[in-house]
């Protein structure tokens, strides 16, 4: 029988993996990556199962079974999580694909981006290991997924190897694609252009509800762990206001697309549903992150077996303060580079009293700023040293 520790680290980490595939299932139409989203959501759907028997079988007081509690609500929440996910992948198997300019735009725009591009022979991480090559700290695009062949890696790990020929699919911002572009082809290239598929009115304004809604509802998972790890109201309670937002921008959406279904042809229909059910899947995964967080508003007793799993998932969360004078003090995100140079995207910022969610590369740190960032555990050490307070000499 798995311990507690092991299932809650599994379980993070498929649920946060499963919702990467399903936006690059649908991104990429393809139907590999969609049928591997419901694969793991059956998988996160035994893990629960598991987790309520040994819980069960570990809570003998009162005490306990209280703290136990919480950790179910945690794993009930992800597989709410890998649901979600599984619908939008099931878009993909039944052929209800977005319209071309509305993915150009996502891909674009959303605060993380996902990319396909295959290995080339003058490829300088060629037959290295992940680990190896440190794609994703050098460049801040973490790889979910290999082709190789007929053949998928999901979730590669650090000892994962290479090959030429290999296509891999990556998450990150958007602006480390001419890095990724050159480690993986050989050649650099700059962020690609948008292409315009056809007009429709109003689009733009209905596809960056959307962006910010799958931004939104991911940035609420990411920060209701957060509030979790470091049993923080404040984060928790963003993470409701999130939830809240989330809800009426759906029905935005929805007024958006019954206004235009009467004015598009009708092959353009199974692309508003699309539309409609990612708008879903999002709200839905903020609910579950809303029940994660609750945990913490509602100060439930949490069993600290939960802050050992989380230094163990694939990618760690971090709280960090902005040093005096450090290399971060009075620097813009984008102008530092910190997810191109470190691997660790900051999702949010506590200045004073106040929160800004979904920092911009033009948002300047200042000292004393709190910034929450999740990375790899060599990103944490790099983002570390750039917040480290210097005495300037005279």
């Amino acid at each position: 029988m798995r311990t507690v520790k092991d299932l809650l680290v599994d379980i993070k980490d498929t649920s946060e993996l499963v919702v990467d595939l399903a936006y690059s299932a649908i991104l990429f139409d393809n139907e590999d990556i969609a049928e591997e989203v419901l694969d793991l959501e059956n998988v996160l759907s035994d893990m629960l199962k598991q987790m309520r028997i040994v819980s069960i079988l570990s809570a003998r007081r009162v005490d306990e079974a209280e703290s136990v509690s919480a950790i179910l609500q945690i794993a009930g929440a992800s597989q709410k999580i890998g649901s979600a996910a599984g619908d939008i992948a099931s878009l993909v198997l039944r052929g209800f694909k977005l319209p071309k300019n509305v993915v150009n735009l996502i891909l674009r725009h959303s605060e993380e981006t996902v990319v396909k591009l295959v290995v080339s022979e003058e490829s300088e991480i060629a037959e290295k290991t992940l680990g190896e090559s440190r794609l994703h700290t050098r460049t801040g695009m973490r790889v979910i997924a290999i082709k190789r062949g007929f053949d998928w890696i999901f979730n590669p790990q650090r000892d994962t190897k290479i090959l030429k020929g290999d296509t891999l699919f990556a998450r990150g911002d958007i602006t480390g694609y001419p890095s990724f572009h050159e480690l993986v082809t050989g050649k650099r290239k700059e962020i690609p252009e948008e292409s315009v598929e056809i007009e429709i009115e109003d689009l733009d304004n209905a596809v960056d509800t959307l962006i910010e809604m799958k931004d939104l509802s991911e940035l609420a998972v990411d920060l209701s762990y957060s509030s979790l790890i470091y049993q923080n109201e404040d984060v928790a309670h963003e993470v409701v206001y999130l939830e809240d937002r989330l809800d009426n921008m759906k029905f935005e959406l929805k007024k958006w697309v019954l206004k235009s279904s009467s004015r598009l042809p009708e092959e353009m229909h199974n692309g508003l549903i699309a539309l409609l059910e990612l708008a879903t899947a999002s709200e839905n995964i903020a609910d579950s992150a809303r029940e994660i967080a609750e945990i913490v508003t509602e100060k439930m007793d949490i069993h600290p077996i939960f802050a050992e799993a989380m230094r163990e998932t694939d990618e760690i969360i971090v709280m960090l303060e902005v040093g005096k004078n450090c290399d971060l003090d009075g620097v813009a995100i984008g102008e530092a580079k910190v997810e191109t140079n470190t691997g660790m995207h900051v999702m949010a910022i506590k200045r004073g009293n106040q929160w800004i969610t979904r920092p911009k590369a033009g948002t300047t740190l200042t000292k004393g700023d709190l910034i929450i960032a999740k990375g790899t555990r060599e990103g944490e050490i790099l983002l570390r040293n750039m917040c480290v307070a210097k005495v300037l000499s005279n």
